[in-house]
């Protein structure tokens, strides 16, 4: 199994990450792909120090759209600061999690919509899939994808949206990745979009400490809990698990080329 989006350089996990590396392998996740906030500091100490755990980790690191006010002044800044963190981080596979986010607007949506124009020129300039973020957003999302992306490939990532989101993201080639939401027992529809996506699309991932899936609510999430994701994902496509947790790593793989 891989998790395919977590927060493993947050806070949340600074005082045991030792501890949750062991109980995520011990689980057989084989790898992770940790988020990074481009420019934050503490983050990346504490990816190094993750690395240094588990060698086969690998990041992504972006402007999270509840980040672009900072870069409101000069939205290309947002930019140069991805690239050169990209550069100076030898596990960096992906750019991201980039997006919009009209639930918060934590950042004034034109900047929003700027810092995320940059980084996905940005990815197709490094030939490397972009990990998207969109919530109440999706016409804007995908408007820019089509009109920056080019060939960009990606993961709308811990997909909670409709079914045409996710058709429309698959025919930009992107893939759809599922977190623990898709456990949840008012998640039907959900489960029913996620029957749809076809097998070498999809992805898996926790989102944590976020987003614990069931029966764990209530607790931080970890990686080890997307063994719960691939349980759901299995029984809603009538597959073994263990089936699903091969296929879905080998489309990361395909995807991240880590």
């Amino acid at each position: 199994m891989i998790d395919s989006h977590c927060h493993l350089a947050d806070e949340a996990f600074a005082t045991d990450l030792e501890e949750v590396v062991a109980r995520a392998r011990a689980a057989g996740v084989e790898r992770v792909l940790a988020i990074l906030e481009a420019g934050n500091a503490a983050e990346a100490a504490q990816a190094e120090r993750l690395g240094g755990l588990w060698p086969e980790t690998r990041v992504s690191i972006g402007v999270h759209p509840h980040q672009a006010h900072q870069f409101a002044d000069d939205p290309a800044r947002a930019t140069a600061i991805v690239r050169e963190q990209f550069a100076a981080t030898a596990a960096a596979r992906a750019v991201g999690e980039v997006g919009l986010d009209y639930h918060y607007d934590f950042s004034p949506r034109d900047v929003q919509q700027a810092v995320f124009r940059g980084q996905v020129r940005l990815a197709r300039e490094l030939d490397r899939p972009l990990v998207i973020h969109t919530r109440e957003a999706d016409e804007d999302t995908l408007a820019i994808l089509r009109e920056e992306g080019g060939g960009v490939r990606g993961v709308v990532h811990c997909f909670t949206g409709s079914p045409a989101l996710a058709e429309a993201g698959l025919a930009l080639g992107f893939h759809i990745s599922f977190a623990g939401i898709v456990t949840f027992p008012k998640a039907g529809e959900l489960r029913d979009t996620a029957r749809r996506i076809p097998i070498d699309r999809l992805l898996t991932e926790t989102d944590s400490p976020f987003l614990t899936p069931v029966p764990h609510r209530g607790k931080r999430n970890e990686p080890a809990h997307v063994a719960r994701v691939v349980d759901t994902l299995a029984e809603l496509l009538a597959r073994p698990a263990s089936d699903v947790a091969q296929r879905t790593a080998a489309n990361f793989h395909t995807l991240f080329r880590p």
